[in-house]
């Protein structure tokens, strides 16, 4: 959320529940908790009481897909005036609800939820909280505005062919953002992204420090989530892992069913400025493929712990797949490319590695040994070591 419009928010939802007895909450047309009223009665901050649905979305700031479908149900997307839900204790709906759809020129922007107890608010005061909404969703479609801005910029900064283009576009970026520019910065990447447009992935509001996100190509298919994050320091950096995990149960959520293909991410170094917002996304981005390639990195990975693959992740893919290891690489060979990645990851230690391996010392040879007719390498010669545990490296990512 940006930072001119949270005020504006609280007090415009604030004055919805002095208007209508009930506390009130705002939530974005993707159900993401924007801002919510106090609790102030006896039975609103009863235990017994509590609604789950609304506790999960003050307590997590959004809710699940599913309930999201549920309400959505009730026609909420197409309404132009308050609809009201009845309590289904099955759903987790313990208390009755009236949505107050926040529209902007015909389009719907977000929700203002009420609970619902007894008679409720008469069509005259709901009418007049109608009249706030409007006010709502002029705000809304001000920052998604802004939103679209910053999405098309970041995204020019991190596509950008030449150093000029980049210069520009970086130009254009700092524009944008004023003063917050200036501060500490990390890019994350999020890999792969569900396919689907920039509307369908999280607001910057939902993720603390978040200064602009866009989805951009990811070879030939694939999409990946870049995000532009503010930090308070440099050496400050679980905002940067909190954010990264956040994206990653959204990845999961957008998904087919929840069921998506399994996602990493990976973060950049910390640097102050905009200046080297090229660098920052290449290191994300082979921080998360690396994340991708071997899970004791991730599920998410700063650029600076992912070791060897810093410098793999950095080769073309031609570079990177050497032919030595092509005969060791086949199906059938699957065992024997395992033992030798083992022996060289625990360097040649053949104890360790017959344990780790849970094999005979004797059969750790025998393999290691068809592993040298397979590829015509000598395990005992340090660059030929290095040569095979590269090949066998690279083939991860």
């Amino acid at each position: 959320m940006t930072s001119e419009h949270r005020g504006d928010y609280q007090e415009l939802v604030d004055e919805i529940s002095e208007l209508l007895g009930a506390p009130a909450t705002l939530e974005s047309r993707d159900f993401e908790l924007i801002a919510f009223g106090a609790y102030d009665s006896e039975r609103d901050l009863d235990p017994s009481s509590l609604d789950p649905v609304r506790t999960r979305s003050i307590l997590t700031r959004r809710s699940t897909p599913a309930v999201r479908a549920w309400f959505e149900g009730f026609g909420i997307t197409r309404a132009t005036g308050p609809v009201r839900i009845p309590r289904t204790p099955e759903a987790g709906v313990h208390r009755g609800r009236i949505c107050l759809p926040v529209r902007h020129r015909g389009v719907v922007l977000g929700y203002v939820w009420l609970l619902e107890d007894g008679p409720g608010p008469s069509d005259r005061r709901l009418d007049a909280a109608m009249r706030v909404t409007a006010r709502i969703g002029a705000l809304l479609a001000d920052e998604a505005q802004h939103g679209a801005d910053l999405t098309r910029e970041l995204r020019a900064v991190l596509t950008a062919e030449r150093d000029w283009q980049r210069d520009m576009a970086v130009a254009e970026l700092r524009t944008a953002l004023g003063p917050r520019a200036d501060g500490p910065h990390t890019l994350v990447c999020v890999a792969p992204w569900p396919d689907g447009p920039d509307d369908d992935a999280p607001s910057v509001r939902t993720v603390p420090g978040a200064t602009a996100l866009c989805t951009l190509p990811r070879g030939a298919s694939d999409l990946a989530l870049a995000l532009l994050l503010r930090l308070r320091a440099t050496d400050v950096l679980t905002p940067a892992t909190a954010a990264a995990g956040r994206l990653l149960e959204r990845a999961r959520e957008s998904g087919a069913g929840g069921r998506g293909p399994a996602a990493a991410a990976g973060i950049a170094e910390p640097r102050t400025g905009l200046a080297d917002l090229g660098a920052a996304w290449e290191e994300a981005a082979a921080a998360a493929r690396a994340a991708l390639a071997e899970p004791r990195l991730g599920p998410v990975a700063w650029w600076a712990s992912i070791g060897p693959y810093r410098l793999l992740t950095a080769l073309p893919p031609r570079a990177a797949h050497d032919p030595v290891a092509g005969p060791l690489l086949a199906p059938a060979h699957r065992e024997l490319a395992r033992t030798a990645e083992t022996y060289l990851d625990l360097a040649g230690q053949a104890g360790r590695t017959a344990a780790e391996l849970g094999i005979h010392r004797q059969t750790l040879y025998y393999r290691l040994s068809r592993v040298e007719q397979l590829t015509g390498l000598d395990l005992d010669d340090g660059e030929d070591r290095l040569l095979l545990h590269m090949a066998l490296k690279a083939h991860r990512l």
